[in-house]
């Protein structure tokens, strides 16, 4: 246990540089905020950590363990995550000839208890940054002499509240920053450093080696 405790720190903070590269995680939550208040904002953050969480255990109680014990089957997902990730930034490189980029809050948000659970839920699980972070990079962090799947789903809770805090400090600075929000500059930079980060995340696990 005292080998995985070492390894918090060094896993929160890329846990937190995950979080905080724009993507529908961020555009969702700022959505929220703007549009339908931070009770929901704080609701949809909810959801969105309980799919961390999902991710977490998912990959601990099969995947990580077949790809830890098969190169093969590692390397597919390594090169099958790392193109569709290129693809992805590609994708969002290309939402910059939008006004707004990526991030256009026009439109209602969902305010209800269970429906801004839901789509903070949703939002996650349908997320390929937490897929692929869950399924091909949590099992690096886990020590060799630490139980693979008990390690993959205590890193998966720690992620989750390491976004939940983030995304905590983006909803309370939400108000002052709605101004700057608001331009379209401003949202089609987030929109390009969004695609930079995921460029950066298959850039990592391309290097990346089986544990």
């Amino acid at each position: 246990m005292l080998e995985l405790l070492k390894i918090i720190p060094a896993f929160a903070l890329t846990s937190l540089l995950l979080a905080i590269v724009p993507g529908q995680g961020v555009a969702m939550v700022l959505r929220q905020s703007i549009v339908g208040g931070r009770r929901a904002a704080f609701v949809s953050v909810a959801g969105n950590s309980s799919g961390l969480v999902i991710w977490g255990a998912a990959s601990a109680i099969g995947l990580s363990e077949v790809f830890a014990h098969s190169h093969t089957a590692y390397s597919v997902l390594k090169y099958t995550g790392v193109a569709f990730l290129v693809f992805l930034s590609l994708q969002t490189l290309m939402t910059l000839r939008n006004e707004y980029g990526k991030f256009d809050y026009d439109g209602s948000a969902k305010t209800g208890i269970g429906a801004a659970y839901r789509l903070g839920l949703l939002t996650n699980l349908t997320n390929v940054k937490a897929a692929v972070f869950a399924v091909a990079f949590i099992p690096q962090f886990v020590p060799k002499s630490f139980s693979l799947g008990l390690g993959i789903f205590i890193l998966g809770c720690v992620q989750a509240l390491v976004s939940t805090s983030w995304y905590t400090f983006l909803i309370s600075v939400v108000d002052k920053a709605s101004v700057q929000l608001a331009k379209p500059k401003v949202r089609r930079a987030l929109t390009a450093f969004s695609a930079a980060g995921i460029l950066f995340l298959a850039a990592t696990l391309l290097f990346a080696s089986p544990r």
